[in-house]
């Protein structure tokens, strides 16, 4: 596992009490967003925080995205997250894991309801991440699976960010040998792509 990473300009017990405004951002994922195969500061998670610092944005990110995560485990961890960090703002990138190992659609989708609801009782903003598996897993659990996080999104009246491999994914020039993780050189694409993605919902100028 992991370790979870905290990045934010300082790291003490009182830092919320100091700057209650600052948006924190949570990110519960798996191995797209723990920079898997990867340095940690490679990884898009780590060079997003990198260009809010350089635009002085002021947004603390929290990464607690392990590889081989499911929704599953992100429920199971979610409840404690959420306490220890209290964020502003949740990014659910989930749900990968459990098309590739071929679970259940209709457990996925309660699993992130369950997720995003969580999150709302504590007044937290949710994003979702859409997510996208390989086509070798039939046409009609690839639809099901695509259609959930739409679904999801539509159904609790939140945010769902486009899949951010989109442009990546279909580039072997970019990913990794397992065609499956992005690689080194596809990590700041994504970090830039997710700055204008998340950047004008957490800080509400959209």
């Amino acid at each position: 596992m992991l370790p979870l990473l905290v990045f934010s300009d300082h790291l003490h017990a009182t830092t919320e009490n100091e700057n209650p405004q600052k948006p924190k951002l949570l990110i519960l994922g798996d191995s797209l967003s723990a920079a898997y195969g990867l340095k940690q500061h490679e990884g898009w998670v780590s060079l997003l925080q990198n260009i809010w610092k350089d635009e002085s944005v002021q947004i603390e990110v929290v990464n607690a995205a392990i590889s081989g995560e499911t929704t599953d485990g992100g429920l199971a961890r979610l409840p404690r997250l959420l306490e220890q960090h209290r964020p502003s703002h949740l990014l659910i990138e989930l749900g990968g894991n459990d098309g590739l190992q071929g679970h259940p659609v209709t457990k996925m989708r309660r699993n992130l309801h369950k997720m995003v609801s969580l999150a709302k009782q504590a007044e937290i903003a949710v994003l979702l991440q859409d997510m996208e598996i390989p086509t070798n897993y039939g046409r009609k659990y690839q639809s099901l699976f695509s259609d959930s996080f739409e679904t999801v999104a539509e159904e609790q009246q939140i945010t769902l960010i486009p899949f951010f491999l989109q442009d990546v994914a279909t580039k072997d020039s970019l990913m990794q040998r397992d065609g499956i993780h992005p690689n080194k050189a596809a990590q700041p694409m994504i970090a830039e792509y997710m700055n204008k993605q998340l950047t004008p919902h957490i800080l509400n100028t959209n």
